[in-house]
């Protein structure tokens, strides 16, 4: 039975938020905000590092319809390698946050720190994708849209394996850069290769 909470607020209008691709070498962060009812219920729904790739996409079929409202933000590389990976996932959920069709009242957030979004309280809970339901929702979300993205990119770029590694730093991963070099879309101000090897920009 799933123990996930529902709410932490019962008389206000939550939405929770989650990043995918934090840790990736290549591709944008993106991020999900989602409003469930709050008798929304789901054996299946967790963290979605915890769910098979079937059951994540089941749920997002699931989410998408039963959601009050959800909506995804991206940020891209070059905005990552801007303003650092951590201002990027924030910017990310708040980009989130502003397509949502119904403005929440109070945001839970994935993690322990967050950017406040203008004119709305938040709570940071850490492995909140765990916890609470919305954030398990927006983790699913956000997870399974940005690897839409990252087999959309392997079909181009198929060498560096990312329809099985998604952009993380595989050991696969690091040898194609290594060998091909850099491609457009990865993030340069992250250690592409151990120790820095010698990278063909």
């Amino acid at each position: 039975m799933n123990e996930l909470a529902s709410y932490l607020h019962k008389n206000m209008i939550e939405a929770g938020c989650d990043e995918a691709g934090r840790g990736c070498l290549a591709g944008p962060v993106f991020a999900s905000a989602v409003i469930l009812p709050k008798n929304f219920s789901n054996k299946i729904l967790n963290d979605s590092k915890k769910l098979s790739e079937k059951n994540r996409y089941l749920l997002r079929e699931v989410i998408q319809k039963e959601a009050i409202a959800w909506a995804v933000g991206i940020v891209s590389h070059t905005e990552i390698d801007q303003i650092n990976i951590l201002n990027a996932s924030f910017l990310a959920m708040h980009r989130a946050v502003e397509q949502l069709k119904i403005t929440p009242e109070h945001l839970l957030i994935d993690g322990n720190r967050f950017t406040p979004y203008p004119n709305i309280n938040h709570t940071c809970i850490i492995k909140g994708d765990g916890k609470y339901l919305s954030i398990a929702a927006a983790s699913v979300l956000a997870k399974t849209y940005r690897d839409d993205y990252m087999l959309s990119e392997h079909e181009k770029f198929p060498c560096y394996d990312w329809k099985n590694n998604k952009g993380y730093p595989t050991k696969k991963h690091r040898l194609a850069i290594q060998e091909h070099g850099i491609n457009p879309i990865h993030r340069k101000t992250f250690s592409l290769l151990p120790n820095q090897l010698e990278l063909k920009f």
